[in-house]
């Protein structure tokens, strides 16, 4: 049922809408998924960082990325190589050095951004659907205004691609298993996110006004570019692999089950 509604300066009235949206389709179910994924894959990421434990496989030198670098004195071994100027603390990540970076990358990212926006803000939960909140002040106020750092975010997330994948490297001394695809196939992914990032796209070809005049630069810029249309789903792949090769490592390290061994 709709009702007329007037206007100040006695124009064409609209209709008054008691319907909080005229959608009919279950607008509600992604958000709704976003939120149980981000959710259950927070909770199982922050049990991991503080548990200290099964993070290193010694063996064949797998470090899960969740501990990576490692830089207290947990840390021993293969698993210390940039040293331990860190003491060992229930609430200080072993990798307390690069955590903070990845998750103000992440927190920042123009899709997770939008994805907690709608499921855990409601800001608005979806197109066409009334926003959660009364007022709306934009990104322009304490701590939504920080979401603007993550233009160098981004050079941190690349530093420590660099030093995920030499820890692939490392691992390869002692032939190839199972642990070392899932390590590979991480990297990849993670240097496929972090180069998708549209920080990276602007940084690439944002400011040039000729491409001719800079071709390795446009075909730079054209190969994000292609990355980019990409980025949601690699947000969530990241995810996946990165959860995946955090579990192996750890069903290793607690002898839950053993490695498959491919060339030793």
């Amino acid at each position: 049922m709709t009702t007329t509604a007037t206007t100040p300066g006695g124009g064409k009235a609209r209709a008054a809408i008691a319907a909080r949206t005229l959608r009919t389709d279950r607008w509600w179910l992604a958000p709704l998924v976003t939120f149980i994924g981000l959710g259950a894959w927070v909770t199982y990421a922050t049990v991991r960082v503080f548990m200290h434990d099964w993070f290193f496989v010694p063996e064949y030198h797998y470090l899960t990325p969740f501990y990576s670098p490692c830089i207290t004195d947990l840390c021993t071994g293969e698993a210390a190589m940039f040293g331990t100027p860190l003491p060992s603390f229930f609430l200080l990540p072993e990798a307390a050095f690069t955590l903070p970076f990845l998750l103000l990358f992440r927190l920042t990212c123009y899709y997770y951004r939008k994805a907690y926006y709608r499921a855990f803000w409601l800001s608005p939960p979806a197109c066409a659907v009334p926003d959660g909140h009364k007022s709306y002040s934009g990104e322009t106020r304490f701590p939504l205004i920080f979401q603007n750092a993550h233009r160098y975010a981004f050079y941190a997330a690349v530093i420590i691609s660099v030093i995920n994948t030499w820890d692939a490297v490392v691992a390869q001394k002692t032939g190839l298993g199972l642990g070392n695809i899932i390590l590979w196939v991480n990297v990849i992914m993670l240097w496929a996110y972090t180069l998708s990032c549209h920080s990276c796209r602007h940084i690439a070809g944002g400011r040039l006004k000729h491409f001719s005049k800079h071709p390795v630069r446009y075909r730079f810029w054209t190969f994000v570019s292609k990355l980019n249309t990409r980025h949601m789903q690699l947000a969530w792949i990241t995810l996946g692999t990165l959860a995946l090769t955090d579990f192996y490592i750890m069903g290793l390290a607690a002898d839950w089950f053993n490695d498959l061994r491919i060339i030793n």
